[in-house]
């Protein structure tokens, strides 16, 4: 359980919740482990088996606090609101700051000016935790490139240009990702980003884990009560999750680039493990699948200092909390929207 920006999220299973006065009561078993006053709370996210009293959500629903209910791996399923509709002025604010050019970019350059830093943190961890490994002065280089390139990023006039920069500096980080692999090199060969299909094992299990981040931001998105469908990097196409993939961009490299890294260095994965198709595309099969889903949910488990917040969190909760983070920028209430940088 953890009680970030006037938000409670309850990831332990079996927890039940109910009303005491005017706090909400956490209960695992018979034992009482947190005390909320309800006054303190915007929203309450729920993962997995966690269950509310009728009571508490009618209290919820007078106080206008939003009741999210997700799957345990963060997929979202519902949300419990009462008569108050306070995110349709969350939601204008969203679709207004869209619609205007330099406010889009506003927001867009903070995430691409992340995303650029991780993957470059990326680069210079692995040649710290494997010197020697590959082609260092390759992979030096390539960060000395993404460092020039997250500079362009926070100087880019309109969101053309910092999709150009991104796009420049992608290039860039993956044309050096081969020597990030310190075993199976042959086996997990590595040119380029190919997508739809992908067609090498290490561009299959990438879109792998860039489908499971997806979902979660997605539902961190609904959770905060966002549009996920209108971004600002990416712009609106039907059935595209705009929003969603404009909060991931801050997440590819620290949690999937480095988890699939881990993956094929440790040998968890092997080439056996994939297969390919008769359109020449790469699949996983199903072993190999439940074993990336399992590091998966366990690299979400993993705990952090959040570097705006302060605060100790997880893996998993971060797009929830960028979410919320981006929420009260359009709110009005931050004067920038703080992105994810890993430190």
């Amino acid at each position: 359980m953890k009680h970030h920006l006037n938000t409670l999220f309850v990831t332990t299973q079996g927890s039940y919740l109910s009303k005491e006065g005017e706090a909400v009561r956490v209960m695992v078993g018979k034992e009482t482990k947190l005390r909320v006053p309800i006054h303190t709370l915007g929203g309450i996210v729920c993962f997995g088996q966690v269950t509310c009293s009728p009571f508490l959500l009618g209290l919820c629903g007078e106080r206008g606090v939003a009741v999210s209910l997700l799957s345990e791996n963060g997929r979202f399923l519902a949300r419990v609101h009462g008569f108050t509709q306070g995110n349709v002025l969350l939601r204008r604010a969203q679709y207004r700051r869209a619609d205007d050019p330099e406010g889009a970019t506003a927001v867009a350059r903070a995430m691409v000016s992340a995303k650029l830093a991780n993957s470059r943190t990326v680069l210079l961890r692995a040649l710290r935790d494997h010197p020697g490994k590959g082609d260092p002065a390759a992979v030096q280089t390539a960060a000395a490139v993404l460092d020039r390139s997250i500079g362009d990023a926070q100087r880019s006039p309109g969101l053309d240009h910092l999709r150009g920069v991104e796009g420049d500096a992608a290039r860039v980080y993956f044309g050096v990702f081969d020597h990030l692999l310190t075993a199976q090199k042959e086996d997990f060969a590595f040119h380029d980003r190919s997508r739809r299909p992908p067609l090498d094992n290490l561009n299959a299990l990438l879109s792998f884990l860039y489908v499971m981040l997806a979902h979660d931001a997605r539902s961190a998105c609904e959770a905060a009560g966002l549009d996920p469908a209108v971004g600002f990097l990416h712009r609106d196409r039907a059935g595209r999750p705009g929003l969603a993939l404009d909060l991931m961009e801050e997440f590819r490299a620290f949690i999937a680039d480095r988890l699939a890294l881990s993956l094929i260095n440790r040998q968890q994965v092997k080439a056996s493990g994939f297969t390919r198709t008769a359109s020449g595309g790469i699949r996983m099969d199903d072993d190999t699948r439940k074993t990336v889903l399992v590091a998966y949910q366990k690299r979400k488990l993993e705990e952090l200092r959040h570097p705006f917040l302060g605060e100790g969190t997880t893996v998993g909760l971060l797009p929830h909390l960028q979410a919320r983070l981006l929420a009260r920028f359009l709110r009005g209430d931050l004067d920038g929207y703080p992105a994810f940088i890993w430190r």
